[in-house]
């Protein structure tokens, strides 16, 4: 009777092994999205630099018992161009919105507001990316619900386009008026 090598059975266990993982991956609720280590944490300090003729925000903005968002953003991303109408739309709503500028230069930063409009209540700059790494960032843009305990109700990565609004934020929104 021939024997099998062990070096015969490898190739087999690792593609076994892979098979595996992409059916756990599969079989998630949400294939696309990220996952975060924040969702229903206290959100992490607010360390940011000033943003010149802008009101900024802190730790205790985030804590004050009304449901925000908090937007990281750039003006060299294409994507944070693409959801500004949607943010927009949300401010003028009356939806408390921070802007985090991400790894920016002031001058183009300044200019993308002026050119699309403002619609945050604060916004800091994140020159370095520390407080980014703090909040967990994936990149750019990227959103989170927050309650009025400061509680991180979602993160969200990527642009925030109608259906996103509909779908994912304004769900979040409501569940984090509860």
């Amino acid at each position: 009777m021939a024997r099998i090598s062990l070096m015969m059975a490898i190739p087999v266990v690792v593609f076994s092994g892979f098979v595996g993982l992409a059916l756990v991956g599969m079989g998630r609720d949400d294939p696309e999205s990220l996952p975060s280590a924040r969702e229903g944490k206290a959100a992490p300090s607010v360390a940011l630099s000033d943003f010149p003729g802008k009101e900024s925000f802190d730790d205790a903005t985030l804590r004050d018992g009304t449901v925000k968002l908090v937007n990281y953003w750039a003006s060299w991303c294409g994507p944070c161009r693409a959801e500004h109408p949607s943010l927009t739309a949300l401010s003028e709503e009356g939806v408390p919105i921070y802007g985090v500028n991400y790894k920016d230069q002031l001058a183009n930063a300044q200019s993308f507001l002026e050119e699309l409009g403002d619609p945050y209540a604060g916004v800091g700059r994140d020159e370095q990316g520390r407080m980014a790494l703090d909040w967990g960032l994936y990149g750019v843009p990227e959103t989170y619900v927050i309650d009025g305990d400061g509680t991180v109700v979602l993160r969200f990565a990527g642009p925030i386009t109608s259906r996103v609004l509909e779908e994912t934020i304004r769900p979040a929104m409501e569940r984090a008026a509860q």
